[in-house]
């Protein structure tokens, strides 16, 4: 894989992800783009001792554009988008209307592929694993950051979770503090220790892996839809060696889960008459504390909205509002169904 960065006309970062070896020819930016967009603003939440993001700029972003005038197309002729090369394998940039920005952190957009009407499931095994790397290596240099406490992967598909551009890509978010849900799993991993002289996270792999809720598995990983699953699709991917983050997966790791995450991907595509739409976090440990670090084990989870052909599923009042989650499908039917399909 051949790595190339170079700048966008607003001077926003973009790196490409070659799959060959030949250098790429440096293309630029042609377009009169307006001064970045202003940063966003942390608050303090004191009651739930959390952070929020105001971003109010983000209100005037792309929203669902045709295909032909998809801003993560490659550049072709007149038509100039956030891409000025006519093609690319991957390709990762600054997000234009960034949650995070400056001292706040950083958004990256990443494009897993220049064909606008594919999706990560669609690619193969051999361009997740470039999507893998890619991942891995902007985690290690945002992880390098001064502001950084820690890196969050994810991806989201279709307009049923909110999702505003069609063209397969994910997100990255460098954030300057460690979000709530991993200092939540933290405590009860610290608790777990605390009780039992055990790993939670190796112990939640073991119990799950001799049950019926096992989805896939092959020598570096296991798929599972956890027993109290909160979403009617959900599924989580561990990886059997116990690793803080992505850049710490070796070789052989890395092409393990890049054919594994495309197997489950397909199959929760084939669960209904039409494609998923699902949410897939990749969590990571927190940076420069290796305590934590020591604490965590890297791990994705996915999960859907779709409850049924047709059906979605939303909140209720006693999980929005009081955080208390109820399921309509039976964590083992699920695992069962993408087993078959």
């Amino acid at each position: 894989m051949r790595k190339t960065a170079t700048r966008l006309a607003d001077g926003r970062e973009i790196i490409y992800y070659d799959e060959g070896d030949s250098v790429r020819e440096e293309v630029p930016d042609l377009r009169d783009l307006p001064p970045a967009a202003p940063g966003s603003e942390l608050r303090w939440d004191p009651l739930r001792r959390e952070h929020v993001i105001l971003a109010a700029h983000r209100q005037g972003r792309t929203h669902l554009p045709p295909s032909d005038e998809c801003p993560l197309c490659p550049s072709r002729g007149d038509r100039l988008t956030e891409v000025p090369s006519s093609t690319y394998d991957v390709a990762v940039f600054e997000n234009r209307f960034p949650a995070l920005s400056g001292a706040e952190g950083r958004c990256e957009v990443v494009c897993f592929s220049s064909d606008h009407d594919t999706s990560l499931a669609e690619l193969g095994a051999g361009r997740l694993r470039t999507v893998v790397d890619a991942w891995a290596d902007r985690t290690e240099e945002l992880s390098a950051r001064p502001e950084v406490a820690q890196v969050y992967v994810f991806e989201n598909r279709g307009p049923e979770i909110g999702v505003t551009l069609h063209h397969p890509h994910g997100q990255i978010y460098a954030l300057p503090f460690v979000t709530p849900r991993t200092e939540r799993d933290l405590d009860s991993a610290r608790l777990h220790r605390a009780e039992t002289g055990g790993d939670l996270f190796a112990d939640i792999l073991a119990a799950e892996s001799a049950g019926p809720r096992v989805v896939l598995r092959n020598e570096h990983w296991t798929a599972f839809v956890p027993e109290a699953a909160r979403w009617p699709v959900e599924v989580h991917v561990y990886p059997h060696r116990a690793v803080p983050d992505l850049p710490a997966l070796d070789d052989g790791e890395r092409t393990a889960l890049a054919e594994l995450y495309g197997d489950l991907l397909r199959r929760m595509d084939r669960l209904y008459d039409t494609p998923l739409p699902y949410m897939s976090a990749c969590h990571q440990a927190p940076v420069n504390d290796p305590g934590l670090r020591e604490l965590s084990r890297l791990r994705f989870e996915l999960f859907s909205v779709r409850r049924a052909p047709g059906k979605l599923k939303y909140l209720a009042g006693t999980e929005s509002g009081a955080g208390v989650f109820s399921n309509d499908v039976a964590p083992e039917t699920t695992a069962q169904r993408l087993r078959e399909v």
